[in-house]
């Protein structure tokens, strides 16, 4: 009866030690899930007020009293008394459409950019990689060298806008469907079958990236008087935007964006490798296809409105896997919202940094913020790694 005793005491600690187990699992997973809704908050609210703070920012500025009052004014609540019109187009007219587009465009490359680097397996993947910022650009190139950039006739297309996005929009997808069409010509070469392998995708991207580059040095050396011009719009800027330009851009945003979204749960099957997700039920190929479309329509449509702009969706993926985990769910989300924050206040450095109105290409901006910043991430990843390696 002791040893009976004795062996029943044993069982009912193991018992326990398991129940303890997954209590402790249980508040870990939730203080997890906590931090995640933090600072997801944190960042909710930095946008607002960044976005209030940013429109009255610039070489006209406005205390954030009268930019508040201006904003609620142009929505219909008067507060206080009247705004001097000429402010209101200034923050209205002028700098909220700036803003709102800045906040898409960096949304939209930061959430392209995780996807990229999830479907293909790449940390340094982005819209560079399938050669989509390199369609847009040509795309620009071609209509800017023609003239129908700024022709008269074509003005009321894209809601206003004009056909430079609208071509940049079409050489971005026509570019996607070459790396497509090049990607599922090297897997048949390759015995696959058809499936296309994320290196195959990759070298596709890379050549349809570098003839597309050197198309453009073409177009430049045919027409000096364009060179400006078409160097301009690639190192991506603001200025000169209006809400047209968000009623183009948004629509095709939205639908990449919920193409993605809708696919979140397949990119984190993904990442554990085509054969452990085929094993799970995943049609690897097909999934891949969806998500690059979206994608691309994300990144085709900003580079479209924005020219060329780059580190946005290399740098913040980067940065929200250290705080948010990998789960796509949750960092696809919190991608666009920390993009759209960067790309934000990127464009107000680039109107504000300069005397006399001047501004600066918001691309070099991003460019001399991100590349820095993102040889910090890398080196303390490198620690990291050296420290779990010992």
């Amino acid at each position: 009866m002791m040893t009976t005793g004795a062996g029943g005491d044993r069982a009912d600690a193991r018992a326990d030690d398991r129940a303890g187990g997954r209590a402790q699992e249980r508040d870990h997973r939730s203080a997890i899930r906590g931090a995640k809704a933090f600072w997801i908050a944190c960042i909710c609210a930095a946008t607002l007020a960044s976005g209030v703070a940013a429109c009255g920012l610039g070489s006209f500025p406005s205390t954030p009293a009268e930019t508040l009052r201006a904003l609620l004014q142009a929505v219909g609540f008067g507060v206080g008394q009247p705004v001097d019109p000429a402010l209101s187009v200034v923050v209205v007219d002028i700098r909220l459409a700036r803003v709102v587009l800045a906040w898409l465009t960096g949304a939209s490359l930061a959430v392209a950019g995780c996807v990229f680097q999830g479907v293909l397996r790449n940390p340094l993947a982005d819209a560079f990689t399938l050669g989509v910022s390199g369609g847009a650009a040509f795309g620009a190139s071609v209509a800017i060298l023609s003239g129908l950039a700024g022709h008269a006739a074509f003005n009321g297309l894209g809601g206003g806008a004009g056909l430079l996005p609208l071509c940049a929009l079409a050489g971005a997808l026509l570019a996607l469907g070459a790396v497509l069409a090049l990607g599922r010509a090297g897997a048949g070469m390759g015995g696959m079958g058809g499936a296309m392998r994320r290196e195959t995708l990759v070298l596709a991207g890379i050549v349809v990236s570098t003839f597309l580059s050197a198309l453009i040095s073409l177009l430049k050396s045919l027409d000096e008087e364009s060179v400006a011009s078409i160097v301009f719009w690639i190192m991506g800027s603001f200025q000169g935007r209006g809400f047209e330009h968000v009623r183009l851009a948004w629509s095709y945003m939205a639908v990449g964006l919920g193409l993605v979204l809708w696919r979140a749960r397949e990119l984190d099957l993904l990442a554990l490798g085509e054969g452990q997700a085929r094993l799970l039920g995943l049609d690897a190929g097909r999934s891949r296809l969806w998500l690059l479309i979206g994608a691309s329509l994300l990144s085709g449509a900003a580079v479209a409105v924005s020219g060329v702009i780059g580190f946005v969706g290399l740098v913040v993926p980067h940065l929200l896997r250290l705080v948010v985990g990998a789960g796509h769910r949750t960092l696809l989300p919190a991608s666009a919202l920390l993009g759209g924050l960067l790309l934000l206040w990127s464009d107000v450095l680039a109107r504000s940094i300069l005397p006399g109105g001047a501004e600066l290409p918001v691309g070099v901006v991003t460019a001399l913020i991100g590349g820095p910043f993102f040889c910090l991430l890398l080196g303390r990843s490198g620690r990291m790694n050296g420290r779990g390696q010992s």
